[in-house]
């Protein structure tokens, strides 16, 4: 059944795709916070720190299950979204609460979340944009030979090909390709170790 009492946007129910919607849903993003606190517990053990494989199997054992509604009452408490998390997960893992986002701040999670976010979101760009281009190849070679006429600022210029015609927008696409290529390459983990947050976790037990 629609909604009709939330905001909702064409953007996403017009034009994305089922993957395109699922890689900004609320899942992708607390699954892949919860995937970030096992990094960093694991990286952590690896310092020397206290942090045994119990606890870390433990995290890993509730990675995919986000419990929505305790996260969404210790909220109303704490007014902080990243501390109500780490709180519903401490639940799922007693054992493992403790270590939980340990020595973190929010950026920890939350910026490097957008970050792999945004670079997933432009994979599927990709892969899409390399589709079309595959298939406007096939489209320009089997049209290589019919003639059309071609246009310039809105009027008749000469002849040429459909074919021809079709390479032209896949030299648009080709360039828009390499500025997906660009900025996957430029965007990189946000490294936000420190503890400025650490005291906002001390009452979440």
């Amino acid at each position: 059944m629609a909604q009709h009492d939330k905001y909702i946007s064409p953007f996403s129910t017009r034009y994305a795709s089922d993957e395109m919607q699922y890689i900004f849903s609320d899942d992708n993003k607390f699954r892949t916070w919860r995937r970030l606190w096992i990094a960093l517990a694991k990286a952590e053990q690896k310092q020397g720190l206290a942090i045994t494989d119990e606890q870390i199997a433990e995290l890993e054992a509730h990675k995919d299950d986000i419990n929505y509604e305790d996260a969404i009452a210790r909220e109303k408490l704490v007014r902080h979204d990243v501390m109500s998390h780490v709180y519903a997960y401490g639940l799922q893992c007693p054992k493992a609460k403790g270590i939980i986002h340990l020595g973190a701040t929010s950026c920890y999670v939350g910026d490097n979340t957008d970050v792999i976010i945004m670079r997933e979101g432009l994979q599927l760009v990709r892969k899409k944009v390399i589709g079309v281009l595959a298939n406007l190849a096939k489209f320009a070679d089997e049209y290589k030979d019919m003639p059309c006429l071609a246009y310039t600022h809105c009027q008749p210029a000469q002849l040429t090909t459909v074919g021809k015609r079709a390479t032209l927008w896949m030299n648009e696409l080709y360039m828009d390709l390499e500025e997906l290529d660009h900025h996957h390459q430029r965007s990189a983990p946000v490294r936000r170790l420190d503890s400025a947050d650490r005291r906002a976790a001390d009452d979440r037990h």
